[in-house]
């Protein structure tokens, strides 16, 4: 109707179904994405990746060598031009005095100074030999008197704080490179050759070098060489030059390497955040699953699996899934025992109960007597199924703080057969069926494993005619030693014998009184055997002609 109609159809209700879903998964993501940055290990992983990558850009920004080398190449190019400046001077500006010795002549040697050192962008003064200044390639004479040009260091466009930065770590690198600091570049109005030490140096024939601090920043490098045409020093060509280029270049190369530093920065952030999710997040989840495990709000299944990941968080997840999935069988086995338990004792209570209130009504003594019998066979059973009971509950603990030993099988059947032997009015005798010369031993604890024989062979007892046998025999069967208890019993019943292993399960021999056995020993043996990493089964022997020749119980423990 609605499309004859014209109306709308209504939009499948599981749309916005979908639609929430799919925003809950994404809040949910986001939610454990922010948490993750909150997280300790988060923030460890970030630290020492981050710690790391500074350091080594901050040895990068070092430049140390590449500086060095820049240093050494400019104070070369100044000593080469030193020596092309004090050679001009010397051919060309140097005449014959009055007295008719040589000397400097400075009307020749300003403009030529001038000159030669219009090509670079060094700086070049011409000291006499008294030390007095005779020509500055900065000095220029004109209508009013001497005019001095000061070159200026190129300009520079501060756009953002990363120029403060890389002043301040030159200044800090320059300071530690140089032992404390540099001595100051100063010019005194008056300029004399004492005021330079590379130029005493020159004046005494050799060539020096120095290198100051500038008063604007940066570094000032000068060279003296001797300008002496005959071998005989005349005066000294003082070059200096500052650190402008040089400054330039490593500002570009740190620049530079900033650049790549913000881009491995932001790598490494981002590299660390995944890592940190990878390892953070897995172990939140697995430890809140945990919590709710032990809060009792989820079962073994509640742990995440992880095991894809084929690394440790991996193990770990299989680790708390395996430990979870022990414990959770263990509870149930907890209930299904304490369940047992509960229905075991309630039928000898019952039994009291019922006697007790029959005694009660009764006035016959020898009716009252009967009864108190029965209470008594009835406390008996009790007891017995007590202690029983609370020695199948203390096993767990007792097996796992035992200490392991080496148990020799062939003397612990000895001593049990020693022990049969001078015990009255058993129905059967046990005999031994050990190998003349094989070591039997086994690594595990004694006492337990002599109490899977005694229940063994109590049980045998039970179901054995009088006058038969039970034999105890011992063989190794390549690593595992076998331990075989038979009978002549009537041997088992093909559809009990898996289930003898069961708690408080029971099969009387014919004639036995109810209640001798709390059903309970042989389930123990088998937790015993299973702990030492062993087995244990039940099986029938058969006669040569046919028939069951009696019950065999058969151990198998690994070999020590």
């Amino acid at each position: 109707m609605a499309r004859l109609t014209g109306e709308a159809e209504a939009p499948p209700a599981v749309a916005p179904a979908r639609t929430d879903a799919r925003a809950g998964r994404r809040w949910q993501r986001r939610r454990e994405f922010l948490r993750s940055l909150r997280s300790p290990l988060t923030h460890r992983i970030l630290t020492v990746n981050v710690l790391a990558l500074a350091l080594l850009v901050a040895g990068l920004l070092y430049l140390g060598e590449y500086q060095d080398s820049l240093i050494d190449a400019e104070v070369a190019a100044l000593t080469t031009q030193g020596d092309i400046f004090a050679g001009a001077v010397g051919e060309s500006a140097v005449g014959t005095g009055a007295d008719g010795t040589q000397e400097i002549q400075p009307e020749i040697a300003r403009p030529l100074l001038r000159r030669i050192v219009q090509a670079t962008r060094a700086r070049a003064r011409l000291f006499a030999v008294d030390g007095t200044l005779v020509a500055d390639s900065m000095a220029l004479s004109g209508p009013g008197g001497e005019i001095t040009i000061r070159e200026l260091p190129p300009p520079r466009r501060r756009t953002t704080v990363i120029d403060d930065v890389i002043d301040a770590y030159r200044d800090l690198v320059t300071l530690v490179r140089f032992k404390g600091g540099l001595e100051t570049y100063s010019e005194a109005p008056l300029q004399r050759a004492e005021q330079y030490a590379e130029v005493l140096t020159a004046l005494g024939g050799e060539t020096a070098s120095a290198i100051r601090s500038g008063e604007e920043g940066g570094l000032v490098f000068s060279v003296a060489v001797p300008v002496q045409p005959f071998k005989k020093v005349l005066g000294v060509v003082l070059v200096t030059t500052g650190s402008w280029e040089i400054e330039g270049a490593v500002r570009d190369v740190r620049l530079d390497i900033l650049k790549i530093f913000a881009i491995a920065l932001g790598v490494t952030v981002l590299l660390s955040l995944y890592l940190a999710g990878t390892i953070a997040r897995p172990v939140r989840r697995l430890a809140a699953a945990a919590e709710s495990v032990r809060r009792g709000l989820g079962r073994a299944d509640a742990i995440p699996d992880f095991t894809r990941r084929k690394d440790e968080i991996g193990d770990l997840s299989a680790a708390l899934h395996a430990m979870t999935a022990a414990l959770w069988t263990r509870m149930e086995a907890i209930e299904h025992f304490a369940a047992d338990v509960a229905h075991e004792i309630k039928n000898p209570l019952s039994s009291l109960r019922s006697a007790v209130e029959t005694a009660a009504h009764i006035g016959d003594p020898a009716q009252q007597q009967k009864l108190m019998a029965i209470i008594l066979e009835d406390v008996q059973r009790l007891d017995r199924l007590i202690s029983d009971i609370s020695d199948a509950s203390r096993l767990d603990a007792e097996l796992a703080r035992g200490a392991m030993r080496t148990v020799d099988v062939a003397a612990l059947l000895r001593t049990f057969a020693e022990i049969y032997a001078v015990q009255p009015r058993l129905p059967a005798r046990v005999v031994l069926d050990l190998p003349a010369e094989e070591t039997l031993e086994v690594s595990g604890l004694e006492r337990r494993l002599g109490q899977v024989i005694e229940n063994l062979v109590t049980n045998a007892q039970s179901f054995s005619p009088p006058g038969s046998t039970i034999t105890l025999a011992a063989r190794r069967k390549e690593r595992m030693i076998e331990i075989r208890v038979e009978d002549e019993g009537p041997g088992i019943p093909n559809d009990s014998l898996e289930r003898v292993f069961e708690r408080f399960y029971t099969q009387r021999p014919a004639g036995e009184q109810f209640g001798r056995h709390s059903g309970l020993g042989l389930s123990i043996s088998r937790q015993i055997a299973e702990f030492h990493g062993g087995t244990i089964v039940a099986t029938n022997r058969q006669k040569p002609a046919g028939g069951v020749a009696g019950a065999a119980f058969v151990i198998l423990l690994p070999a020590s």
